[in-house]
């Protein structure tokens, strides 16, 4: 019986790292559809409309499947809902593909990558939570990553000041969803105990696609739907493969193995969008983004293993 029990505990944990494996390459591989997407004049607004409006029935259903059963939402339930679901999937996701649109994919990932130190950050800020001289460290070294490879960008981008410009502003734009997602994370912890992580990713995200659809009925005529055929079938791909399964494979690859190991897989992430990059958008791999992306990666782990 032990032997038994031993056996179905490394299936569940080789399972749980599989998927946490899944997950992470299926969210890179995000940015390199949007940076496509953009070769086709597309803006953001109407981009990550088709994304969500694609995406809205597979979290729809998910939300309905998860709330089976369960107890009746409060109006507070209602209101946690609505903020995570405005800060941690429309906001961030907004400001990322904003972002895309003037750096390239790698400094993207790896700005987004700085999610842990930005919630350690924020614990300070909110809850008082001291931080070790080491856990300070390992966010010097994360950021000093970061501007080693945006440092780069700005390097071989033109000599103008509107292109160097653009880059700082793409920059920006992505660590505010980085914040934003941060932010999601800090407080979701609590309605994730009382909801399940189905049902509140389920009922979040849903919420996330009405708010990024009526962005569009607001911002932009009609016409403005007529798109690339290519734009349809990469947002059809975005919805299904970027978004609905890396949610499911994560949420399922935590229930197995933990959160903490799940998170500490997800360093593949950036590396994986760095060579979807270079493969199949021709972006750089040099010196300097292999260094920065080791800086950001080692100061990430540091800050987010067990001590």
């Amino acid at each position: 019986m032990t032997e038994q029990f031993k056996k179905s505990a490394q299936q569940r944990f080789a399972t749980g790292l599989l998927l946490a494996i899944v997950g992470s390459i299926a969210f890179s591989g995000k940015a390199i559809i949007v940076k496509l997407a953009y070769r086709y004049g597309v803006d953001a607004v109407t981009l990550i409309m088709y994304r969500m409006l694609f995406a809205l029935p597979i979290f729809a259903v998910m939300a309905w499947w998860a709330s089976q059963g369960k107890a009746a939402l409060t109006r507070n339930d209602w209101l946690g809902i609505l903020g995570l679901g405005f800060t941690g999937y429309y906001l961030a996701s907004y400001l990322d593909f904003a972002g895309l649109a003037y750096i390239s994919a790698a400094l993207e990932r790896l700005i987004l990558y700085l999610n842990p130190t930005l919630v350690l950050i924020l614990g300070w800020l909110l809850y008082k939570k001291k931080m070790s001289s080491k856990q300070i460290g390992a966010m010097a070294l994360s950021y000093a990553g970061i501007l080693l490879v945006f440092g780069h960008e700005l390097s071989v981008q033109s000599v103008s000041t509107i292109a160097n410009s653009n880059t700082v502003w793409g920059a920006l734009l992505v660590f505010g969803s980085a914040v934003s997602y941060a932010i999601y994370l800090s407080y979701s912890g609590e309605m994730v105990k009382r909801l399940g992580s189905l049902r509140l990713v389920g009922l979040a995200t849903t919420v996330a696609c009405l708010l990024c659809i009526g962005q569009f009925a607001v911002l932009r005529p009609l016409s403005a739907m007529a798109v690339a055929p290519q734009v349809i079938w990469l947002s059809l791909l975005n919805a299904a493969l970027c978004t609905a399964l890396p949610v499911l494979a994560v949420m399922m690859a935590i229930e197995r193995i933990g959160a903490p190991l799940a998170a500490q897989t997800g360093m593949i992430g950036p590396m994986s969008t760095i060579l979807m990059g270079v493969f199949i958008l021709g972006e750089p791999l040099n010196t300097w983004i292999i260094a920065g992306t080791v800086l950001v990666l080692g100061g990430v782990y540091w800050v987010s293993r067990k001590n």
